[in-house]
């Protein structure tokens, strides 16, 4: 029996010296294991037993999470990671697809669930006096835990639903013991690092390659309830923070906020996470004075990249073996990436596939419920991951976007990652989007959304994208949209079906590429001579 969570918080059932620290409490982890055991009973006392031992916590990031996970590990029942960023009947099609017996929640987001159809589940509220009533008969139970195997299911994680709707991942006790270990490990975390936990504990990037992390150290482990660029570096200062993760935009937030000449004086040592952008992982490595290691990451766990602290700038690792880049939708592999001189990809029309698995599905654990979805992965017996990479010639890979990131031009099929490179090369763009717009004649359009730092010219936007030798004539954005923000998930990435459902319906500053570079363009109902 291999190692599992239960096994990693029973060892620390006698560490008094490191632990959560949450707001203002800390717990020691002797008190967390504790808590997690008392929990442990309780909830084998609430399970029916002809159904599967499946709850739900829909909460923030607080200690009550961390005990409630560790209380799933120690009973060997499943804590299903509600999205509260759901609303309404696709809230209530989760709760009830996860096959949940009932649902813990906080106070704050009890609102989401009132008038729902929850099928007559429980509801319990961790502010409420009925969970002190509850626990109080478990207090002190028998720190044991059931008799579980690392393959044996922990949780339950929505996907983001970026491309489509969210699907449960199948999240089993090796996918947080081996992420947690892997990284432990290569990174150098150890009983004397302080780990930060700030990406929603729902989302898989919180739990496979933060908490798991801390757990696995030994070593005490901030938990903020949400994300906040602003307190991002004095929570690091005041907690003596070595370690952090990210998905998505959140090294872009700290970077927006305003410039400190001390901001390099603070005790972090590593971020590592995935989708941050070279540019931005380099100005976030030279401001505060970190090593930010962006590597490939997703829930399902099919694909798998060691972080290399050797790899080129932009490159998320090396292809491991058994993984390669294949033409989209078939079995043909991608040649080999080309580069200029100065490193900017030449035959992106060619080099960019998808990253698939040819051995099977290696971490992926299925999906729950939903049998087309694991089918669709894995067709015809490769795990295909959905994302567009390519690779150089030494073998490292490089991550260029999502599936849903393709875009058909004039006939031919462009990858968005790319494109979004080359405009955050523009030292006042802080963030970007590329997606596809119906073409009136046939095919797509491509459109930017862009999020800059003050003031955009965008007549010098226009005069550096022509610039860019790496930028193919069917790449330039047909539109540009002017934003303070983009739309994104839970977990910080962009919701580009919802720029793609607004196309030009928007209120933002919009630009149509002319003859003479780009103009302003029209909102729905003005004239074209209107103002924007």
């Amino acid at each position: 029996m291999s190692v599992t969570v239960a096994d990693l918080l029973l060892r620390l059932r006698d560490d008094t010296e490191h632990g959560i620290l949450f707001e203002d409490q800390r717990f020691s982890w002797s008190e967390h294991v504790q808590a997690s055991a008392d929990r442990a009973a309780w909830l084998r006392s609430m399970f029916d037993s002809e159904r599967p031992p499946h709850f739900g916590v829909l909460m923030d990031n607080t200690a009550e999470f961390s005990f409630l996970l560790g209380a799933a590990a120690l009973s060997g029942s499943v804590l299903v990671g509600v999205n509260s960023t759901r609303r309404g009947a696709a809230l209530a099609h989760d709760i009830a697809l996860a096959d949940t017996q009932f649902v813990i929640t906080e106070s704050r987001h009890l609102p989401l669930l009132d008038g729902l159809d929850l099928g007559g589940r429980r509801v319990i509220d961790i502010d409420s006096d009925e969970w002190t009533s509850v626990l109080r008969p478990f207090e002190s139970s028998p720190v044991e835990a059931d008799p579980v195997d690392s393959d044996d299911l922990l949780m339950l994680i929505f996907t983001s639903g970026t491309s489509g709707d969210p699907k449960a991942v199948r999240c089993t006790h090796s996918k947080v013991v081996i992420p947690g270990d892997v990284l432990a490990t290569r990174m150098g975390v150890s009983a004397d690092d302080t780990v930060y936990v700030s990406m929603p504990m729902f989302h898989s990037n919180s739990i496979m390659a933060c908490w798991g992390v801390g757990l696995t150290a030994g070593s005490n482990v901030v938990i903020r309830r949400k994300f906040s660029a602003s307190n991002f570096l004095p929570d690091v200062r005041r907690h003596g923070v070595t370690y952090a993760s990210y998905v998505g935009k959140p090294l872009a937030y700290v970077l927006a906020t305003p410039e400190q000449s001390d901001d390099a004086d603070n005790s972090l040592r590593l971020m590592y996470g995935n989708e941050a952008s070279s540019s931005v992982v380099a100005e976030f490595s030279k401001r505060f004075g970190v090593l930010v290691l962006d590597a490939f990451g997703s829930s399902e766990v099919g694909v798998s990249i060691s972080p290399d602290f050797t790899a080129p700038a932009g490159a998320m690792g090396l292809l491991p073996e058994g993984v390669d880049i294949l033409e989209f939708g078939g079995d043909e592999r991608c040649p080999v990436a080309e580069f200029d001189a100065d490193g900017r990809l030449l035959n992106a029309d060619e080099a960019i596939g998808e990253l698939v698995n040819l051995e099977g599905a290696g971490g992926f654990a299925g999906y729950y419920n939903n049998p087309e979805a694991d089918a669709e992965r894995m067709r015809g017996g490769k795990f295909r991951t959905g994302d567009l990479a390519y690779r150089d010639s030494a073998g490292y890979v490089y991550f260029a976007g999502r599936s849903s990131g393709w875009l058909r031009v004039d006939g031919e099929n462009l990858a968005a990652g790319p494109i979004e490179r080359i405009l955050l090369r523009h030292p006042n763009i802080l963030r970007a989007a590329v997606y596809g717009i119906p073409d009136p004649t046939a095919g797509d359009q491509v459109m930017a959304a862009l999020v800059p730092r003050g003031e955009l010219d965008i007549a010098s936007l226009a005069q550096f994208l022509g610039e860019q030798s790496d930028l193919g004539p069917k790449q330039w954005p047909s539109y540009i949209r002017v934003s303070n923000d983009l739309p994104q998930t839970a977990t910080f990435k962009v919701l580009t079906r919802t720029l793609q459902a607004e196309a030009l319906s928007t209120t933002d500053l919009l630009y149509r590429r002319t003859s003479t570079g780009y103009q302003p363009h029209p909102h729905p109902g003005e004239s074209h001579f209107g103002s924007v």
